[in-house]
């Protein structure tokens, strides 16, 4: 199965780069839109993330593993709200700015832009793999079959 990607958003003085890294692990919860909603209900294990930090810093600023698909999300009342587990993989070398992004002409109809007020879009190979250059990153590698993912604890965080 191939692997897909995406942008999730949070907002970095409610949970950043940095608590995830301190964290190891965390489920992506607080989504109470329907299209970004389908978008975490699409995620499956192994599919691979930019990690952007919305309002302040406005910069993809890390790549996360999705490492649970979706399932309920345990801050809603009703079960249609999901969540997907998430891990850090790799911090970028150089953020790449929101501004950037505008400007490459490679990147003209990234989702991002597109779909600015989404918290969760999908990123097609070529972009995700454009971006990771400018960040001066690679991207990792899919994990072989029995290879464990990053552990940690598992936290509420409203994006």
């Amino acid at each position: 199965m191939a692997r897909n990607y995406w942008l999730m958003k949070s907002e970095p003085f409610k949970y950043s780069w940095d608590d995830l890294v301190r964290d190891g692990k965390t489920y992506w919860d607080g989504v109470r839109n329907y299209e970004a909603r389908n978008n975490l209900a699409a995620m499956k294990e192994g599919d691979l993330a930019f990690y952007y930090h919305s309002n302040k810093g406005k910069e993809i600023v890390g790549i996360v593993e999705i490492v649970a698909s979706s399932y309920p999300d345990p801050t809603a009342d009703d079960e249609t709200w999901v969540v997907v587990d998430v891990a850090p993989r790799v911090a970028f070398s150089e953020p790449v700015s929101l501004a950037m992004i505008k400007q490459d002409p490679k990147l003209e109809d990234i989702q991002l832009v597109r779909r600015g007020r989404l918290s969760v879009v999908p990123v097609t190979a070529p972009e995700f793999r454009h971006i990771a250059k400018l960040g001066k990153t690679k991207i990792p590698p899919e994990r072989t079959r029995g290879s464990k993912s990053n552990s940690g604890s598992v936290g509420a965080q409203t994006r």
